[in-house]
């Protein structure tokens, strides 16, 4: 039985098994590098520089396409749409003829709004009337004024 054990580890020394695998490794890698060469010749036989040109062009165009076809169209147009609806050009400053004037149309509305007003709420339309006219002036007054201060 010894001497089978003695054999044994003769013949599976680790000087053997470095040896082994070395050459396993070498083998490995001189395939790979036949096939890496084999597959680098056979490309550069198959597709001149024009072709390779060529098919990089082909790939390019698909995936603009593909790109193109992934857009939602529809929406980008409804939205473009809504934004057009929405959109409104800003208005010129009212004059400010319509600013005091606005009191007195408000007054007029109310009145033939309501053809059966008490005396207490006309007065009491004319007394807001009178205060929303008066704090226009004292605007324009200030506005004047920090005008003719600046300059």
């Amino acid at each position: 039985m010894e001497n089978q054990q003695q054999s044994w580890k003769l013949k599976f020394s680790f000087r053997n098994a470095t040896i082994l695998v070395c050459s396993f490794n070498l083998v490995t890698f001189l395939l790979l590098l036949q096939g890496f060469l084999a597959g680098i010749s056979l490309s550069s036989r198959r597709l001149s520089p024009d072709q390779l040109d060529a098919v990089k062009l082909r790939y390019v165009k698909e995936s603009e396409e593909l790109r193109r076809a992934m857009e939602p169209l529809d929406l980008i147009k409804r939205v473009r749409e809504i934004e057009q609806e929405t959109y409104v050009e800003p208005e010129a400053v009212k004059p400010k003829a319509t600013k005091q004037t606005a009191a007195v149309d408000l007054s007029k509305r109310l009145t033939n709004f309501r053809p059966i007003n008490d005396a207490n709420s006309l007065r009491a339309l004319e007394e807001w009337r009178k205060r929303k006219m008066e704090r226009a002036r004292q605007r324009e007054l200030e506005k004047n004024g920090t005008v003719i201060a600046q300059a």
